[in-house]
């Protein structure tokens, strides 16, 4: 069985997680799913003879969310020295585009600098490097290209841009429940200007009101593309519920400002715009909230996992060679100096020393190291040099299956976690189902179309889950936002 971490995106509640586990848990081969709404990582168990990663990914874009792929390759750029002429780096272009793994070169003569784009897991920078020192060239210290988290400037990106919609939508919807509010409160200090008295003005009133909520409307508008496409889809998430409330609201305020110009102007008792303008508004500012606590999250985990160093002294050929830790491979000899962090995981094959291990096992008493002992990455050597074999590197060392059992832990879900996706996948249909036969009772029952709109409405509204949508983000942001301040996350 293979186990693979999906990157997804476009999830917007944790109906939508659950939405991926049952699709992908149903695909041949696949023996368990489970998704991070936090993270948003999907972690699947599969076997490779009946299905592949990539009819997967297939799978979870055929159901309207985006698979994310992770960078493999790598830019590195290389200064040269002793190149005289153009032909030189033409040469060298030629030499590096052979070597396998080298996707792409260019190098510059005027900068004297190579620019080369390789797979780490088929050759290593200091082959390049090595290649060019036998072209007749000298490769000078390697300078990596910065590297940018573009995880990290997504989730900032998504946070900027719920922001802004949500003080848009709420720069609109104060003036517009005011608007709506005010007029019900005969001893309010502060009144609404006499033109827009909707006993006087009705239609005037009913007009501004929709200029206010078209705004709205516009900044929330993936409550409706995502909603009502989970509802044609038969997969019905809280999106749903916001588009089927908000929308039923907004109809039926246009039919009554309809009504209101074909001179029923009793209809203007009938306008519920503010209610689809105040739900919008508190939800987006609960997804705003949700989002920079998934944001700051995932920045805790990617500050564990910055504490192992980011360059290791191996030893080639009997002499110190400074390279990346992406290059240390097993069976390097690492030379690890007082004061230095310990780059890989390993055992001592020479010297002495003590080494603190708080951030493995939370005691601050340094431990004695000699020859035959292991030692891990990111713990501190404290005063002696030693010399080790590096037997784990990369995902395998101590330090990066902490930062996996984490992310594991945040994939994995409680009981209470799992009846609460139970109960929201029959939540949304139940109530539909609620405000169609109160709908229909109504109108057996003798009561009006109008009368039956308006309960059908009413109920919708209602079960319209803002108090979730607001108040379960609020309290995940403030509960992460102690434990940080305390050093659990």
């Amino acid at each position: 069985m293979n186990k693979e971490t999906i990157k997804i995106s476009g999830m917007t509640c944790a109906a939508c997680a659950k939405r991926i586990e049952k699709v992908i848990g149903k695909l041949e081969g696949v023996s368990q799913a489970s998704v991070n709404f936090a993270t948003e990582k999907l972690s699947v168990e599969y076997d490779n003879q009946k299905i592949s990663t990539e009819k997967i990914k297939e799978a979870i874009e055929k159901v309207g969310y985006g698979v994310i792929e992770e960078e493999k390759m790598k830019t590195a750029t290389i200064p040269i020295e002793g190149m005289t002429c153009a032909a030189c780096a033409n040469r060298i272009e030629k030499v590096l585009g052979k070597m396998e793994g080298v996707l792409r070169v260019s190098v510059n003569f005027a900068t004297e600098k190579a620019t080369v784009e390789y797979n780490p897991q088929i050759t290593r920078l200091s082959a390049i490097k090595q290649v060019i020192e036998k072209t007749g060239y000298k490769a000078l210290n390697i300078e990596k290209k910065a590297s940018v988290d573009e995880d990290k400037l997504r989730k900032e990106k998504e946070i900027r841009t719920l922001w802004k919609k949500f003080i848009v939508s709420a720069i609109f919807a104060a003036p517009l429940l005011y608007l709506a509010m005010v007029p019900m409160i005969s001893w309010l200090p502060f009144p609404i200007p006499g033109f827009l008295e909707p006993m006087q003005f009705p239609l005037i009133y009913a007009l501004t009101q929709i200029g206010l909520v078209v705004p709205i409307i516009i900044a929330g508008n993936k409550f409706y593309t995502v909603g009502f496409k989970a509802l044609i889809q038969r997969s019905p998430n809280m999106d749903s519920l916001i588009a089927i409330g908000t929308t039923a609201a907004v109809a039926y305020s246009l039919y009554s400002t309809y009504q209101i110009s074909a001179g029923n102007f009793h209809a203007v008792d009938g306008l519920y715009f503010e209610t689809a303008g105040v739900i919008i508004t508190l939800i987006l500012l609960g997804k705003s909230l949700e989002a920079v606590s998934k944001g700051k999250t995932s920045e805790a985990i990617k500050k564990l996992m910055g504490l192992a160093p980011k360059t290791a002294i191996v030893i080639q050929d009997g002499k110190e060679v400074e390279v990346p830790i992406d290059e240390v491979e097993i069976g390097d000899v690492i030379l690890v100096k007082p004061g230095e962090k310990i780059p890989v995981d390993g055992e001592v094959i020479d010297g002495h020393t003590a080494i603190d291990e708080s951030m493995l096992t939370g005691e601050s008493i340094p431990v004695d190291k000699k020859a035959g002992d292991k030692v891990y990455a990111a713990s501190i050597n404290t005063n002696g040099m030693i010399r080790f074999k590096a037997t784990k590197v990369g995902d395998d060392t101590a330090l990066a299956q902490i930062v996996k059992l984490v992310e594991d832990a945040q994939s994995s879900k409680a009981p209470i976690a799992q009846m609460a996706d139970i109960v929201s996948g029959y939540f949304v249909p139940i109530v539909v189902a609620i405000a169609v036969l109160a709908f229909a009772g109504w109108l057996i029952a003798g009561q009006s179309l109008v009368f039956a709109l308006t309960i059908f409405i009413s109920v919708l509204v209602i079960a319209c889950p803002c108090a979730l949508g607001l108040a379960t983000p609020t309290a995940l942001w403030s509960e992460q936002e102690k434990e940080r301040n305390t050093g659990f996350l």
